[in-house]
């Protein structure tokens, strides 16, 4: 029985490029592979007759001899013709599926310099320093490059050796029926290198662990959990990869007057007794300074008052928040007798019109009398 034309298997025209073949093969592996289609002699046939076509094709050499000779470049090649060109007549997975996974096939291990680790620093700071803005050192344990070895891991007049296990790719390719399968190096874990003789400072890892001393400038404005990038200031990579990058997480102490809610303030604002009732004027603290605010006479605790641009300019925004202070009136304690006198006097003449001088209470009262009705 005659074959088919490879490019009729594969579906794709005489002047296709080599990706165009590629992706041709790999939706037809998927379309009739023996294990996505049992007990269907007919896929397996298909599967081998397009496997046997992509050997050919994606093959420069072969493809040529193809276009020129067809199918009698072959004859002479031994039983396995061109198909025994994926080594041991098996089906290569990285080829098939190397975009689907992200895998490198035929086209060599992978690469053995990687990037070193991001770090993250928890830095806490206090209100006044997030709302201006500072600058402070930190202190920071991380990874950095040997300095003996110079990242190699091998001893000062050393080298690291090719890897003979795997040929330098760091990884080797097992057989598992149709499939072959690649997986890191066993002997030199994936590295791709030996290293015959360590260095005695790093141990062979081309790294040691050091504390540096960073300067962080915090912007103006900043909030907690706000996070500051300082590039390549995290751990060193290896194999000559680029250093990670270190990232200052910003957290705010607890303040002893002002609770922060984005760009405003809030705070307690505790008021006298007869203040809060005959009116008056008080000093409260800002972050730039003490401001007075007047109290108008019967004022209730809870009532809040707002000053504009008293609060912080956030790190993008273009204006300052606000201050809100609330009112907390404050019982008086540690009362002397004539104190005490004074305020059941004043509570006896309160009582003879209670729904004039306290509404609240009384209107209360009404809705407690009704819930009990």
């Amino acid at each position: 029985m005659s074959k088919k034309d490879y490019y009729e298997v594969l579906g794709v025209n005489r002047d296709a490029s080599d990706e165009v073949i590629k992706k041709a093969y790999r939706k037809l592996a998927m379309k009739h592979h023996p294990d996505r289609n049992p007990n269907n002699p007919k896929a397996e046939d298909h599967f081998k007759e397009a496997k046997e076509a992509y050997e050919v094709l994606s093959d420069a050499q072969k493809r040529a001899a193809y276009d020129q000779y067809g199918h009698a470049a072959s004859e002479g090649m031994g039983a396995g013709g061109f198909g025994a060109g994926a080594g041991a007549g098996g089906f290569d997975f990285g080829d098939i599926f190397g975009d689907i996974f992200g895998g490198g096939g035929r086209s060599g291990g992978r690469s053995n310099v990687h990037r070193g680790a991001d770090l993250r620093y928890n830095l806490e700071i206090t209100l006044e320093q997030a709302a201006r803005g500072t600058e402070t050192k930190i202190r920071v344990p991380t990874m950095v490059e040997c300095e003996t070895c110079h990242g190699s891991g091998a001893k000062p007049g050393t080298s690291p050796v090719t890897c003979g296990t795997c040929g330098g790719h760091g990884q080797v390719r097992m057989q598992q029926g149709f499939f072959s399968i690649q997986q890191a190096c066993p002997r030199c874990h994936g590295s791709g290198k030996i290293i015959a003789s360590p260095c005695a400072t790093c141990q062979g890892a081309g790294r040691t662990k050091q504390h540096k001393t960073l300067s962080v400038k915090i912007p103006a404005g900043v909030d907690n959990d706000d996070r500051i990038r300082l590039s390549g200031e995290g751990e060193a990579g290896s194999s000559g990869g680029s250093a990670g990058d270190l990232y200052v997480v910003i957290q705010i102490k607890p303040h002893a007057v002002f609770q922060r809610d984005h760009n405003d303030l809030h705070c307690e604002m505790p008021v006298s007794f007869a203040t809060a009732a005959l009116g008056g004027e008080i000093e409260i603290p800002t972050l730039d300074g003490s401001a007075r605010i007047k109290i108008p006479a019967e004022t209730q605790s809870g009532k809040t008052f707002r000053l504009r641009g008293k609060g912080i300019k956030g790190v993008r925004s273009p204006t300052y928040g606000d201050l809100h202070c609330h009112v907390m009136v404050e019982t008086p304690s540690n009362l002397t007798e004539r104190q005490k006198e004074l305020l059941r006097e004043f509570e006896k003449i309160n009582e003879e019109d209670s729904a004039r001088h306290s509404p609240r209470a009384k209107s209360w009262m009404n809705k407690v009398k009704e819930f009990f009705e």
